[in-house]
């Protein structure tokens, strides 16, 4: 043990004790300099090469996506004020969907081009990354289960932008709610509901979307009429109000087809109830219905032709002279069994003592 101690107490770095030990130390120290200095100066030129490359990489590729965006948001004004732009071109959804098409994609820039320069930089400084890439496979596991709402959020955010499946003035029905997009991101839906009702619906909540403003839509209204009423008449009354309607504007624009009478959708005792319909721009049904339904009622009252439902009072039959009558009784006739049952018993013979 004391043996132990005392060859330890020798081994350790004692202070030079005199000027030939100091000057051979420092010799030492400037050749182990001299040795290494090439090394470090290669090390930190390639570390500064990897870093300014990959800030500049990051740069222009941001910078060109940026512009991208920026040009693809340019040639909506193009269109903006025409029918064209009306119909097939909304300024606000492209707006929106282009900047969050841009993000993701420079958030993915950065981080592979970053991520790549990080380890390449170690690779540099001999440091074994096999631990890090294993330390860092368990920290992504992990999260990954903390914040799996918020990946689910944001991934079906990132698939609904790529895919178009909706955007920014869409009339949709979420499951959850329904309403028109106000405002689309990576991780939150905005609705506006029939109330007026803003609600926040996340991206990873959404399991099924309908879209009812992509394509075209479907006009459908029902006039009601008496069965009395000449069908073919208010046929083609019908059709007429429809045409005028698709020839006047603002409605030349909305009505892509022609007005149609469908025929009877429904047959009752007092009414009968026909079905017209017309194919129209996305979003737009709703306005086509209601001024669909103004015009044919105009036009029906015009031409005499009533609707709804016969009332009771028009309805009423004949007074039936025999209502007031009394039924034939059998109890009229004194001959008839009824009468004879009902008659009084006559008193017998009295029985004397």
């Amino acid at each position: 043990m004391f043996r132990s101690a005392a060859l330890a107490a020798d081994s350790t770095p004692r202070p030079p004790t005199s000027l030939d030990e100091a000057q051979r130390t420092a010799n030492d120290a400037a050749g182990w300099v001299e040795q290494n200095w090439s090394v470090w100066l290669g090390n930190g030129l390639r570390i500064i090469l990897i870093v300014v490359i990959a800030v500049a990489m990051r740069s222009l590729i941001r910078r060109g996506i940026t512009q991208l965006i920026a040009r693809m948001n340019r040639t909506t004004h193009h269109f903006d004020g025409t029918a064209l732009g009306s119909l097939l071109v909304n300024a606000e959804r492209r707006r929106q969907r282009s900047e969050a098409i841009g993000s993701v994609l420079r958030s993915v820039a950065s981080f592979l081009i970053m991520g790549t320069a990080a380890l390449t930089v170690l690779s540099v400084l001999k440091i074994n990354l096999a631990p890090l890439l294993a330390s860092a496979g368990v920290a992504g596991v992990a999260i990954g289960f903390g914040a799996r709402n918020l990946v689910t959020d944001f991934l079906s955010g990132v698939f609904m932008i790529l895919e178009d499946q909706y955007g920014v003035g869409d009339e949709i029905d979420a499951g959850v709610a329904t309403g028109t997009v106000i405002e689309v991101g990576l991780r939150v839906t905005k609705l506006r509901g029939p109330n007026g009702a803003i609600w926040y619906v996340r991206n990873g909540e959404v399991k099924r979307i309908g879209n009812l403003s992509q394509g075209w839509s479907m006009a459908e209204v029902d006039v009601s009429l008496r069965y009395d009423e000449d069908l073919d008449r208010a046929r083609e009354i019908i059709a007429s109000a429809g045409q005028d309607m698709a020839k006047a504007a603002p409605w030349d624009e909305k009505i892509w087809e022609p007005v149609e009478v469908m025929g009877l959708d429904s047959v009752s005792l007092d009414s009968v109830v026909v079905r017209v319909q017309a194919k129209t721009a996305p979003g737009e049904a709703s306005g086509v219905e209601r001024e669909l339904r103004w015009r044919i009622k105009q036009a029906l009252d015009t031409a005499g032709i009533r609707m709804g439902v016969v009332q009771a009072a028009d309805a009423a039959p004949a007074a039936d002279p025999t209502a007031t009558v009394a039924a034939p009784s059998a109890l009229g006739n004194p001959a008839s069994p009824q009468s004879m049952a009902t008659a009084p018993i006559p008193p017998g013979p009295v029985l004397g003592k």
